[in-house]
């Protein structure tokens, strides 16, 4: 009975310690985006202006917050469900992917002036900023890449590929860029300057490779899969699997933040996963509920916060929830 009492006063005792734990993501704001109906796709930013961009694929529209105020200032219109979004620095222009007439629409400078309509084909996608010239990469079709000038305002380039591509990422060490082919269960490696795929990693039992990130310091690559819901984490050198972790189900966007050696996963099934690194691979620290459907997001070092893109759904209002990563 002696130890049994030592051990109830013990638990007590820690008890209020781990509850004191701090969380790794703080929900720190609610940004309302208005009356926007159906699904919200992916996430762009300004960082100089504090500019975030929302493409709100079911509203046909892509909302223009103002983080200073955490206020929608503007919503450009017009648009056949946007999907992938980018804004690219140097020629201070939006790009925005649409699926449904599969064009990809320029809009320029601090006014957003329509300056261009780049045709692809069909189901504009996922788009990617190259980080060394004025060049974004979009997915669409059956398979292919297109490569858009955003100085000449022209498509450059298209890269064959075998099936629908989904998320892109630059390799900036090697001058590649990686894309997840779920249609044939691959990760297809393009080499920047030749716009021409010079390796494929078999994915094999892997199902539903759909977002992707680069950790570059540990010279990895960090894809999320739907089916099973798992992390694996590739050499970027070899192009081999080295380790795998459970994950929340549906995922569509998943972020590095190297300050804090973790990766961010947003999941639809209504939850952000939280993995830290490990010298073996990745484990799960946490998991926050979100709501059904919340599935993409936009991690932003720069500004060192998680912006979630949230549908509209029963007395929940389409939003963007802002969270701060703690410590």
């Amino acid at each position: 009975m002696r130890l049994l009492t030592v051990a109830i006063l013990a638990l007590a005792i820690a008890a209020p310690t781990l509850a004191a734990a701090p969380a790794p993501l703080v929900l720190e704001s609610r940004i309302l985006l208005g009356h926007v109906r159906g699904r919200i796709d992916h996430l762009a930013i300004d960082v100089a202006r504090r500019i975030l961009y929302v493409a709100e694929l079911g509203n046909d529209s892509v909302g223009v917050v103002d983080l200073k105020t955490g206020h929608v200032v503007r919503r450009l219109g017009g648009l056949r469900e946007p999907q992938g979004i980018g804004y690219v620095v140097a020629t201070d222009t939006l790009c925005v992917a649409n699926a449904g007439d599969g064009s990809v629409r320029l809009f320029h400078g601090p006014d957003l002036t329509p300056v261009g309509t780049i045709n692809l084909g069909d189901d504009a996608d996922n788009m990617q900023v190259d980080p060394r010239s004025n060049r974004v990469w979009v997915g669409y079709g059956s398979g292919a890449l297109g490569v858009i000038d955003t100085s000449s305002r022209q498509r450059l380039a298209s890269v064959a590929l075998s099936g629908h591509p989904e998320s892109l990422q630059f390799d900036s060490s090697s001058r590649r860029v990686l894309v997840n082919v779920p249609d044939t269960r691959e990760i297809a490696v393009i080499d920047v300057e030749t716009t021409t795929q010079v390796a494929s990693w078999p994915l094999r039992r892997l199902r539903g490779n759909f977002p992707m990130a680069i950790d570059v310091a540990r010279r990895e690559a960090v894809v999320a899969f739907r089916s099973p819901p798992k992390l694996g984490i590739f050499g970027l050198s070899t192009g081999q699997l080295q380790s795998m972790v459970d994950t929340c189900e549906d995922a569509d966007d998943v972020f590095v933040d190297s300050q804090r050696h973790r990766v961010y996963l947003s999941c639809g099934a209504g939850f952000i996963d939280v993995l830290a690194a490990t010298e073996s691979g990745y484990a799960r620290v946490a998991r926050l509920s979100t709501t059904i459907g919340a599935r993409t997001a936009l991690f932003v070092p720069e500004l060192d916060r998680l912006f979630v893109a949230v549908r509209a759904s029963g007395s929940e209002p389409a939003a963007v929830w802002v969270y701060r990563p703690e410590p």
